[in-house]
This record gives structure tokens, C-alpha cells and sequence, in this order.
């Protein structure tokens, strides 16, 4: 009986991996640049901020400097429960001040505020940042390029601005350069939607209007959004060449409490948006829906292979199957991920043995937090720092331009 149910859930986990596989082999498929169109839309680039007076004049600054026409953009900074210089260093730079007026737990509810307060002013589009980050020249020109094409949520590339100051800042460099290639660029040649994280990211105001303003309610918004453009059949577009330099944890605790509440987040997406989802597979919006579901349920499927492979193990040796066959598939895997960070750390030019080293215990860290994450409600947003301290090259090149 065991033999027969472990033998079932791992044959279902095989083929919810096997999804993901040959979803991200269509990555290799040559990408067609699309045509750079006249700017004509106009963006209010919305900034969220609580207690960012080390990183918000970096993000505003990169902002001015964008190769698009100043009289199509504005910056808005919103900032919320601040007890520091965030508002005062943010208009300096030269950014507009939107105050909150309602309380704020999270990031989705300054967006909301927001949003209601700007939609009735005529911008054609809402660009969403992190206070951390700084943004290529080059950003609004591809929004706008994606926007005028007829998308109305668009999803930029996001890469990490200080690979070099530590391991486990250069981990998410690796992260997100994986996930840039063989999430997103897969998922765009295929016309399904990018992972909507939560900074870095354009949504058209007809959208806005549809959904009735920006309405999420969880800590994790980014996740709750592409569900509700999901059950709209909305595809999220990707935007590789619109790039957003997000400030990675340089130490690894700081790493794990920003990954749970990743974690915790789509978790609670997943119990929120899983049955509307399903009931969307027999309609138009079934390759969207359907690949959302999936996604949400990931970490579900995680758990799962942790729960399989002692399991496996047993029935390794009940069948006779030296249970080292398991361990060397584990062992592969770990080299695997070794080569990929090495490869991509030299290939950006990073000092590359302490990040190849760590990356494969920083992708195995994962699998606790998603444990954790079954038993972790986030009902409160939770700080992690930034410095602004360490500018890496990505970071140094935006701001010199």
C-alpha cells in the first residue's frame, strides 16, 4: 500500500515538474525585439515608502534621469508610518508627495490610496517601485514601447544592484537571472503571463478601472494582482529591456525572513485564489488560469517532494534498489546549481566562487521556509533594512548616466 501511494504522489509530482521543464525550454526560442514606439504614454511611477531616507533619493534621481520626455512622467513617492527623512530627502530630489490618509499595514493599501487619488488625473499608466531600487534610463521607453503594442500589464527585467557585496546578495543575482530567462522570457515566447513581482512593473488605467483601483489585501500584493489578472484572462507581457536594480539582502537571516514572507504570501494566494482559478480551466482564460494555479501551488509540491523522498528511500530498499540512487540524484543537483552560479557570476563579472559555493544551500533553503510558511500568517509588514551602503556596478553605472 505504501509502495503504491508513494508511487502515485511522485508519478503526480513528476508531471507538475515536467510542466515547469518544458515551459521554460521555450526559452531557447529566439526572441523577436519588438518596435520602439513614439512616447506618447503617460506614466505616474508610484514609490511606496516606509523609513527609506538611505535608498529613496538613489530610486528618484534614477527616475529624472530616464531617457523619456519629463512632461509624460511624474514621481510620486508615498510615504507611510515613516519615522525618519524619507518624505523630506524624497521632495528634494524631486519627487511629488502623496500622503496617506487611511491606515497603512502594507504596501497594497499605499497603492490603493494611491491610485484613487491619481486615476481621476488622466495617466494612461502606474508604474510600481520598491523604495531600494534604481532604474535603467531606458525603462519607461520600453514600458511605453509594450504599452502602445496593447498590453496593459507589463513586467519588467529585475536584477540585483550589489551582487558583489556579499555570497547571499550575489545568490539573488544568480535568482533572478534564472528566473528572468527561464521564467519570464519562456513564459512571454509562450504568451502566457510573467511572474508579477512586486516591483519593477506597469499596469495600463483601464485595468485599474476594470478591477476598480488597486484592491489587494494581503502582505504579499505582487501575487495577489496576477491572480486577479489571471481570472480576467489578463497577460501579464515581459519586458526584458525595461530593467529594475532591486537592493538584494546581503546577509543570509535577513535573507530568510524576506524569502518566508515570500513564501507565506503565495501560500495564502494559493488558499484565496485556487478555486476561482480551477473554475476558470473550462473557459477561454484556461492556459492563464492553469499556469497561475500551478505556480501557487508550488510550493505545496515542494513540501511534498520533502515528505516523498525518505519515503522513496524506504521503498528503495523494500524493492531492493541500492538507496543511493536517490542520494546521487540529490548530489547532481547541487553540481548543477554550483556550474549555473559559477557560469553566471563570471559572466557578469562578479567575483564568483563564494556565490557558486553558496547558491545550492541558498536554493535548498527554500524547502524549510516553505515548512515554515504552512504555519506562518503574515498579517503585519515586517522591515527589511536598506543601506544603500554598497553600490555595486549595476547600481554605479544607472546613477553615472
Amino acid at each position: 500500500m505504501l509502495l503504491r501511494v508513494t508511487a502515485a504522489l511522485t508519478f503526480a509530482l513528476k508531471l507538475f515538474s515536467l510542466y515547469f521543464i518544458i515551459v521554460a525550454l521555450f526559452a531557447l526560442k529566439k526572441r523577436t525585439p519588438g518596435e520602439h514606439a513614439a512616447a506618447k504614454t503617460r506614466f505616474a511611477c508610484l514609490i511606496p515608502a516606509r523609513n527609506e531616507e538611505a535608498v529613496i533619493a538613489a530610486l528618484v534621481e534614477s527616475l529624472h534621469a530616464q531617457n523619456y520626455p519629463a512632461a509624460l512622467f511624474d514621481v510620486y513617492v508615498i510615504p507611510n508610518n515613516c519615522t525618519d527623512r524619507t518624505e523630506e530627502l524624497a521632495r528634494a530630489s524631486g519627487a511629488k508627495i502623496l500622503r496617506c490618509f487611511e491606515a497603512v499595514r502594507c504596501k497594497g493599501d499605499a497603492l490603493h490610496e494611491a491610485v484613487q487619488a491619481l486615476l481621476p488625473r488622466g495617466y494612461d499608466a502606474f508604474c510600481v517601485f520598491d523604495a531600494d531600487n534604481v532604474v535603467h534610463p531606458d525603462f519607461l521607453a520600453r514600458m511605453n514601447d509594450a504599452i502602445t503594442a496593447g498590453a496593459r500589464v507589463v513586467k519588467g527585467r529585475i536584477a540585483a544592484k550589489n551582487p558583489e557585496q556579499s555570497g547571499v546578495s550575489g545568490c539573488y543575482a544568480v535568482y533572478h537571472t534564472i528566473f528572468n530567462h527561464l521564467f519570464n522570457q519562456a513564459r512571454e515566447n509562450l504568451r502566457l503571463s510573467a511572474r508579477l513581482v512586486g516591483t519593477g512593473f506597469a499596469v495600463h488605467r483601464s485595468l485599474l478601472q476594470q478591477l476598480g483601483g488597486w484592491n489587494t489585501e494581503t502582505m504579499t500584493e505582487d501575487a495577489e494582482f496576477a491572480a486577479q489578472c489571471a481570472l480576467l484572462g489578463e497577460r501579464v507581457w515581459y519586458a526584458p529591456q525595461a530593467v529594475t536594480y532591486d537592493e538584494a539582502p546581503a546577509t543570509f537571516a535577513l535573507s530568510l525572513r524576506q524569502r518566508l514572507r515570500w513564501c507565506a504570501g503565495i501560500m495564502e494566494n494559493a488558499r484565496r485564489s485556487a478555486l476561482p482559478l480551477i473554475r476558470e480551466l473550462g473557459t477561454v482564460t484556461a492556459p492563464l488560469a492553469l499556469d497561475e494555479l500551478l505556480l501557487l501551488l508550488a510550493p505545496y509540491a515542494q513540501i511534498l517532494g520533502i515528505v516523498l523522498f525518505p519515503l522513496t528511500l524506504l521503498c528503495a530498499l523494500k524493492l531492493g534498489i541500492s538507496p543511493l540512487l536517490p542520494g546521487a540524484g540529490a548530489a547532481a543537483s547541487f553540481l548543477c546549481l554550483f556550474l549555473t552560479a559559477a557560469f553566471i557570476m563570471k559572466r557578469e563579472h562578479c567575483p564568483c566562487l563564494r556565490t557558486a559555493l553558496l547558491f545550492p544551500l541558498f536554493m535548498l533553503s527554500w524547502l524549510p521556509l516553505q515548512i515554515a510558511a504552512l504555519f506562518c500568517r503574515q498579517k503585519s509588514w515586517q522591515v527589511i533594512p536598506h543601506t544603500g551602503a554598497a553600490a555595486g556596478r549595476a547600481q554605479r553605472a544607472v546613477l553615472s548616466r
